[in-house]
């Protein structure tokens, strides 16, 4: 990663090959081929995942895919029962912001954040300007299963097209853009107390495919599955209405500090506006 983002060599590849989505294709191919599950035991034991989460157990995995999407128990990721709670949207390590519009340069100086290119829809960004904003970061060792942050009626994904590049720290610190110019989709949910809750999942270098497994239009629970990123790393971000959820302190203040806030499907990100923390 060092190599692509920080030489001209590494750049001229960047741009040549691992941003296209047919590098992304050839390389899920791979991962989704028989031969890759040879890969599964090594993998766990190198990163020394909890098998004992998981609901189906390391050796029934048919390729390296199947495991990397892999389903956990229902009791590995509980989900906070406080009907005031919002929570985490996945595994992953997060960054959140309560009003958008103040967080020029947080990432790198001179660098701000492109609502409008994010959202692809000007009047879109305009009404979420100061709303509050998650990042939530996937590595390739994390659970890569979304779920929803609240209960709600999801709509229909609407896909952005764009490349492909990474997502890792390396990359965003020197193009923050990465997040509004790779491929992503945009859903709404519209939530009780909440307004609309805007949703984007972001592919990333090796993952330019995602699949759903909610229905749109149907009402979902919190913490209910929304789908799952295949192989690679990947990133969501979740947008709320200004003034809609007061976020929880400890992600305030490692954000505050440009610091990641590592936390879990169903643990709580924040509360509905108006309740006490």
């Amino acid at each position: 990663m060092r190599w692509t983002y920080g030489t001209v060599l590494g750049k001229f590849a960047l741009h040549g090959l691992a941003k296209r989505s047919l590098f992304s294709r050839w390389y899920g191919w791979r991962m989704s081929r028989s031969v890759s599950a040879r890969r599964v035991l090594p993998f766990i034991h190198k990163y020394g995942l909890d098998h004992g989460e998981f609901a189906d157990e390391p050796k029934t995995f048919k390729t390296f895919n199947e495991f990397f999407y892999r389903k956990l128990k229902p009791a590995a990721r509980p989900i906070d029962p406080d009907p005031k709670a919002v929570v985490f949207p996945a595994d992953g390590r997060h960054l959140g912001f309560e009003d958008i519009s103040k967080i020029e340069g947080i990432f790198v100086k001179g660098q701000v954040f492109d609502l409008p290119s994010l959202l692809h829809d000007a009047q879109l960004a305009k009404q979420y300007a100061q709303g509050t904003i998650v990042l939530s970061r996937l590595c390739p060792t994390d659970y890569h299963r979304f779920h929803f942050p609240a209960a709600g009626v999801p709509e229909k994904p609407k896909i952005i097209n764009g490349p492909l590049y990474s997502v890792n720290p390396i990359a965003l610190r020197q193009n923050i853009h990465i997040f509004s110019e790779n491929r992503r989709a945009l859903s709404k949910i519209c939530a009780a107390n909440m307004g609309t809750v805007l949703m984007l999942e972001i592919g990333a270098t090796n993952v330019g495919s995602l699949e759903y497994t909610f229905v749109p239009g149907e009402p979902v629970q919190k913490g209910a599955e929304k789908g799952y990123f295949k192989f690679g790393g990947s990133s969501i971000i979740t947008i709320f209405e200004p003034r809609r959820v007061q976020l929880a302190q400890d992600l305030i203040e490692n954000s505050r500090q440009n610091r990641e806030l590592y936390a879990r499907v169903g643990d709580r990100l924040g509360i509905t506006a108006g309740s006490s923390r």
